[in-house]
C-alpha cells in the first residue's frame, strides 16, 4: 500500500492503483516514491512550523485542502476533462475524504505535541491494521501472518510511546487516533480501486475543502488576529502545505504507474528517514536508541508482511495460469 498524505503519512496510504498495469520502469518508480516521501515530510514539517507560529489547526487544514484542490483541478481538468470528476463509488469517496480530513487534523495535532519522526512511525501501524481487519471489512481470507505482523508492529509502537520516553500523552493519543483514521482511509481506498487515481485525488481534496469552507465562519474569527501578524516566510510555508500535498500525491501516482507495489513496498519506510532528517534539521530532535528499536520493529514487520503477501500473490497467479 502506498501513502496518501493528508498532513502526510505513511507513504503507504494508497490512492487506488491505476487501472493499467505499471510500466516496467522500477528505478523511476522508486525515485518518484522517495521524492513523494520527502515532499510529504516537508508538508508535515511546514504544518508543524506554522502551528508553532500560532496558525490555528483548522485554518491550516483549510489552506492545505483548498490549495491542493485548486492546483489538482488546474493540472488535471485541461487534460482529462470533466469526466475525471465522475466516481463509480461516490459514497466510498466521501467516506475516504472524511477519513483523510480527520487524519490530517489528528496528525497535525499530534505534531504539535511530539516530534515528527515518532509521530510518523506510529502511522505505519495503519497498513498492518488494514491487513489484520481484512477478513471482516474486506471479506478477504483470514491470515495468521497478518495478525502476527500487526501485533509485532504494535509492540514496536509500545516501545516508541513507552513511559519515560518523553512523549506527551496527548501527542501519543492523537498519533494513535491518526493511525486509526488512516486505517479507515485505506479500507475506503480499497473499495474504490475501480476509480481513476486522479479522480480520487480530486475527491480527497474536494471533501476537505468543502467541509472546511462551510466551517469558515467558525474558523476565521480565531485565525484573523494571528494571520494579520504572520510573517511573509510563514505565509509561504502555510500556502506550501497545499502545494506539497498535491505534489506528493502526484508523485505517488507516478511511482505506482512505473513500478509494481511489491517493488516499492520496502522503500515506503524510507519516509521515517526523511521525517527524522527534517525533524533534526528544523527542531534538533533525534530519536534515542530505544525509539529506533521500535521504529525498526515496525519497519521490519511491514517489510516481511509485504514479502509474504507478494509470494502468496505470485503463487496464486501461478495456480491460475496452470488451471
Amino acid at each position: 500500500m502506498h501513502r496518501a498524505a493528508a498532513g502526510s503519512r505513511p507513504a503507504a496510504s494508497p490512492l487506488p492503483s491505476a487501472p493499467r498495469a505499471p510500466s516496467a520502469r522500477p528505478v523511476l518508480g522508486i525515485v518518484l516514491l522517495i521524492l513523494s516521501a520527502w515532499t510529504l515530510t516537508c508538508l508535515d514539517a511546514s504544518g508543524k512550523w506554522v502551528m508553532e507560529a500560532g496558525v490555528p489547526l483548522w485554518f491550516l487544514c483549510w489552506v492545505r485542502y483548498m490549495v491542493h484542490l485548486v492546483l489538482v483541478l488546474g493540472l488535471v481538468l485541461p487534460k482529462r476533462g470533466l469526466g475525471i470528476l465522475r466516481s463509480t463509488r461516490p459514497r466510498e469517496q466521501l467516506i475516504r475524504g472524511g477519513a483523510m480530513l480527520c487524519a490530517t487534523a489528528a496528525f497535525f495535532t499530534a505534531l504539535s505535541y511530539m516530534p515528527q519522526a515518532e509521530a510518523t512511525a506510529i502511522n505505519f501501524l495503519a497498513p498492518l491494521l488494514v491487513l489484520a481487519l481484512a477478513p471482516w471489512v474486506l471479506k478477504e481470507p483470514a491470515r495468521m501472518s497478518r495478525w502476527v505482523a500487526a501485533a509485532v508492529a504494535f509492540c514496536g509502537v509500545l516501545i516508541i510511546i513507552r513511559p519515560g520516553g518523553g512523549l506527551h500523552p496527548l501527542g501519543v493519543l492523537f498519533g494513535l487516533l491518526t493511525a486509526c483514521c488512516f486505517t479507515a482511509q485505506y479500507i475506503a481506498t480499497r473499495r474504490i480501486a475501480g476509480d481513476d487515481p486522479y479522480t480520487s485525488l480530486i475527491w480527497s481534496g474536494a471533501v476537505g475543502a468543502v467541509c472546511l469552507t462551510l466551517m469558515l465562519p467558525l474558523i476565521l474569527p480565531a485565525a484573523l488576529p494571528v494571520l494579520s501578524n504572520l510573517s511573509p516566510g510563514n505565509w509561504m510555508l502555510l500556502i506550501s502545505t497545499g502545494f506539497s500535498g498535491a505534489l506528493g500525491h502526484l508523485l505517488q501516482i507516478g511511482a505506482y504507474r512505473n513500478a509494481a507495489a511489491s517493488t516499492l513496498a520496502p522503500f515506503v519506510y524510507l519516509q521515517i528517514v526523511s521525517a527524522t532528517t527534517v525533524g533534526w534539521l528544523a527542531w534538533g530532535h533525534f530519536p534515542d536508541a530505544l525509539t529506533w528499536l521500535g521504529i525498526a520493529i515496525i519497519c521490519a514487520s511491514g517489510i516481511v508482511t509485504g514479502l509474504i503477501e507478494w509470494r502468496r500473490g505470485q503463487a496464486t497467479a501461478r495456480r491460475i495460469r496452470q488451471a
